[in-house]
């Protein structure tokens, strides 16, 4: 068995992976995944460990940051049983990055750092990579929609393509709101749908909202709010009217606010 794991010591974890991978004398579950089966788990884990920090649960993040840690190990041994790279060069890389994008820290750099040197760092890495040079190149597709939204739309900002202002955004809004009405089509109202989607998220990124966050309080809260309203209204919820249990939402809304 692999030896305990001492706190700087990533190894006996990797150990385990190693084993659980073995062809032979392996779990026949971890044998049998892949990079595109366990990138929904990864997915997953990022956002339980989110959950934790927004609920202030500190032992939770604890044990959510273990899960995603192990997902860093999974991906890595697929990576070295399929010839490609190790666990020992997934660290290596990231200690060089974060070296590299920090000149003022480790590299004798006068300047103090921050988000434009951090950019600037970053263009170059990705012009080195590869002969993408648009502002938008490096932008994940994978990234949840309203984030990635609010990267492309920041991108694009950095080149001189945004409103001076919210006013701009808002009134962008009420445009996408008006062709949302007038689509005719099934399609017609996907579209107009994802624009106003995207309007509202680059409203968000004007006040200096983030929309990710803001649209997950804003679930918590209807998810909140409805339970309360269920309590209310117990066995007999479901045969309420529409106008009933907008009156239990009202009387939901107000026991909140009291406290």
């Amino acid at each position: 068995m692999p030896a305990k794991a001492s706190p700087a010591d990533i190894m006996p974890l990797a150990n385990i992976m190693a084993m659980l991978r073995d062809p032979e004398n392996g779990c026949p579950w971890d044998i049998a995944q892949d990079f595109s089966t366990i990138a929904p788990y990864t997915i997953e884990e990022a956002y339980e460990v989110a959950d934790a920090i927004q609920r202030g649960d500190m032992a939770g993040l604890r044990d959510e940051l273990g899960d995603l840690l192990l997902q860093v190990v999974f991906h890595s041994r697929m990576a070295e049983q399929a010839g490609h790279f190790a666990l020992q060069h997934v660290i290596e890389g990231i200690t060089e990055k974060m070296i590299r994008r920090h000149p003022h820290v480790f590299g004798g750099d006068e300047r103090t750092g921050g988000p434009a040197q951090w950019e600037a760092i970053k263009a170059a890495e990705r012009a080195q990579k590869d002969n993408d040079t648009s502002a938008l190149a490096g932008v994940a597709s994978a990234l949840p929609a309203l984030l990635r939204a609010e990267k492309l739309q920041k991108r694009a900002a950095r080149t001189g393509f945004d409103w001076p202002d919210p006013s701009g955004a808002i009134a962008k809004i009420e445009e996408e709101i008006a062709e949302v009405n007038a689509a005719a089509t099934f399609a017609e109202k996907e579209e107009e749908i994802g624009d106003l989607l995207f309007a509202v998220v680059n409203l968000a990124r004007h006040l200096k909202v983030d929309a990710e966050a803001a649209l997950r309080a804003a679930n918590a809260k209807f998810e909140r709010r409805f339970r309360a309203m269920e309590a209310i209204g117990q066995d007999a919820f479901p045969t309420f009217s529409l106008e009933e249990k907008e009156a239990l939402w009202q009387q939901a809304k107000a026991q909140e606010k009291k406290g």
